[in-house]
Parts: structure tokens; sequence; C-alpha cells
């Protein structure tokens, strides 16, 4: 399947470690072909715009053997190879924001390539548009499909609805505000074969507006740790096993999965336990479907009472004067913490009420979860990958001081 069929990888037992630091284009994806192929040092890819006490933190926790930037690769002090079999590395922040560096292997990544394809009934020679940063594992899959499917990738350096509908492409990888924008700009979407849409929960509404528009939407679930998305509109991709612990948390397992985390042994232990991933997430098995329910580390205590906050999203995100909602917990002095609801109105000069959301959710869910505070804002901060930064938001509303008390 394309060229990675006529190359051997290459047998060693270390591999140096270039942390990449630069914009899309040949350059990058020619760095992640020879790592996947074998032939080049293992990839640590890091955003070109990355602020510098960032890039010094990362480059700190990781420990690349080198670095490569626009003006040439130099040897990084303190540096430590990688195992031989080990092609991407993917830096993630956990609970703390100490980068941690996913360790995936080429095997893992073909794999995970290869059952994604066929899954989507792509064709060799088909195009890939990557409009994601290479840094996270959603950018960096698009570039592994395409040297499956014997192409090379179109990439963008930044998002434009215009540009993406404009690029010619078959295939497109977005989240889910990128759809939203491309929606709202009016954007051709029936021109892709398909769309894949990962890195959070899809509002109903977006999927069905998105569809009635032409789209071929395939919804994924997954992460740094499985490759990225291994479950496709509810369905794990193949060899890709999923459960649900007795905690309510997704274990995942199959031949997708990272190797481990890099140069912590400690937090590879915690995540891989007898071949199974351990996920953040909370989710259920409905007839061998998955259904993810939002992250544990999400989860709203309220008076002894906990509120996922992405089912609360996704319930807000129905009314027809919202835009976006995120849904967050803040410190209360009588309930512990209060379900706070930030939402972009559809129509901002028609915004939703609080006293309206609260009765939405009522219809769903018990009252305590339907939120006690409305936070109306022009716009939601993202992260590079398209993300809602919820650092960033939950700060905001630590400081918004015009919520309303609902009894």
């Amino acid at each position: 399947m394309g060229p990675l069929a006529r190359t051997n990888l290459t047998t060693v037992s270390e591999r140096p470690v270039h942390a990449v630091v630069l914009p899309p284009g040949p350059s990058l994806f020619g760095m992640i072909r020879d790592a996947v192929r074998g032939e080049g040092p293992a990839v640590l890819p890091l955003a070109p715009d990355l602020p510098a006490p960032a890039l010094r933190e990362a480059l700190s926790a990781l420990r690349p053997t080198h670095v490569a930037t626009a003006d040439g690769v130099r040897r990084h002090a303190g540096g430590v190879p990688a195992a031989g079999d080990t092609a991407v590395i993917i830096a993630t922040s956990g609970s703390t924001g100490v980068p941690k560096g996913v360790e995936l292997a080429a095997s893992a990544l073909t794999t995970a390539a290869a059952a994604s394809l066929d899954r989507l009934g792509a064709r060799p020679g088909e195009r890939w548009l990557c409009c994601l940063p290479v840094s996270h594992v959603s950018g960096l899959m698009v570039l592994v499909r395409s040297l499956l499917g014997g192409t090379e990738p179109l990439m963008h350096e930044r998002f434009s609805p215009e540009a993406v509908a404009g690029s010619g492409a078959d295939h497109v990888s977005l989240v889910p505000t990128q759809l939203r924008r491309m929606l709202d700009a009016g954007a051709g979407l029936s021109r892709f074969r398909t769309i894949l849409l990962g890195g959070a929960a899809a509002p109903e509404g977006l999927l069905a507006e998105a569809r009635d528009a032409g789209a071929r939407v395939v919804t994924t679930y997954g992460m740094s740790e499985t490759c990225g998305g291994c479950v496709y509109d509810g369905v794990p991709l193949t060899g890709v096993r999923t459960a649900v612990g007795a905690d309510g948390r997704v274990l995942l397992a199959g031949p997708a999965l990272f190797s481990g985390y890099r140069l912590r042994p400690d937090l590879t232990r915690e995540a891989l336990r007898e071949g199974w991933y351990v996920t953040s997430d909370l989710g259920a098995l409905e007839n061998g479907r998955l259904r993810v329910l939002g992250r544990a580390d999400d989860v709203i205590n309220t008076g002894g009472r906990k509120v996922v906050s992405a089912q609360v999203a996704a319930i807000l995100t129905g009314h027809p004067g919202v835009g976006e909602a995120v849904v967050a917990g803040r410190p209360h002095p009588e309930w512990g913490e209060e379900v706070v609801a930030v939402v972009v109105a559809a129509d901002p000069a028609a915004p939703p009420a609080l006293e309206e959301l609260r009765a939405l959710v009522k219809t769903r869910m018990p009252g305590y979860a339907a939120p006690r505070v409305l936070v109306l804002r022009d716009r939601l901060p993202l992260l590079p990958n398209g993300k809602h930064d919820l650092v960033a938001i939950r700060r905001d509303i630590s400081g918004f001081v015009g919520a309303s008390d609902v009894s």
C-alpha cells in the first residue's frame, strides 16, 4: 500500500530524537515520512509558534537529542535516544501541564492509518488535507494516511473555511469548531468524500446541519495514546477492542496503542494495565457501540451529586439561541461547586436567557445538573488543535461576578 510497502524498517536498538520546530510543509512531511519508514530519526513535532518558555519546558521534559528549525539542526544537550521502534513522539500535557511524550511506533501508526483508510473506503491516490497542527496526533495521522495512500498531503498553516473548501482535497480532518465555522461561512462541504470529525464531542445539531448540507461526516474518538481516532461513529476500527471499567472509564486495546510515555515509566504503568489503556473518559457500551459521556476530570460535584459537564453542554447546543457552549464547575460556598454555562449566542442581539437553558437541561437531566450561572461571550478561546481552552475558560468564569443565583 503506497511507498511504505517498498521499505523495510531499520532494526536498531536506539534512535536519535529530533524535535522539529517547523511550519507545515514539505520539509516537515519528509521528516515524518522518513521516521515512519525507518530511514531517519524519530520525530518530536513541536508547534513553531510555541512561546519560548513553553518550548524550553518541552525540550527539558522530553530531552530530544537534536533540535531542527528553519536555521538547521543542532545537537541538544542532555538528549536521550528513543527505542529503535519509536517513530514519532507527540507532546501532550497532563493535568499538571507538564508535557508528556507519547511514544508511537511505526507499526502502530501504520496499523491505525490502514484501519482508518479501510473503514472509510479511501482509495489510493486520493488527497488528504491537513489543516490541524502536526504537533497534535490528529494532524500527524493525516500525514500517515497520505503515506499509505501513496500521495503527498495538502498542508495549510492556518485554518480558513474558504481555503479548506477550495483545497481540492478528497478527505479532511476537522474539529467541531472548524466544522461550525465552515457551515457559518457557507463553505461547500459536499465536495469532500469524507470529513473526519474528532477532538471533542460533536453536538447533534451540528452533525445534522452538516449532513443536510451534503457532508459525509464520520465522528471519531481517540487520543495520542491510540494514534488518534480508533472508534468511528461509535464502532471500533479493525483490531481495536473497547471496554468500560468498573469506575466507568473507557478502556482501549489493540495494535495501535502507544509504547509508553517518554522517560516516564511510572506514568506508563498507570496508563497501561494488562494490555489495556485506561483513558480519562467516562463511557458506556450500547449494542456494541461506544458512547463517550465526558472526561472523568470534568465531572462537577455540586451538593454531593455529580454532573458530567459534556452531557450538559451537548444539551445546551440544542437550543436555537446557542451557537457554542462549554460547561464547567467553579467553587461555591454552599454547593462545593456550581454548574456554569459559558455560551456564544447564535444571534448576539438575542442571547438565550438562563431560565430557558435551565428548563431545557431539566427536560433530560436532574435539576441539579442545570446551570446556575450563564456567562455570555463573543467567542470561546481555543487551543492550537481547535479544542476549547478549558483552562482559560475556567479562569474566566472564576472572576465572573454577574452570575444569576438560582434557588
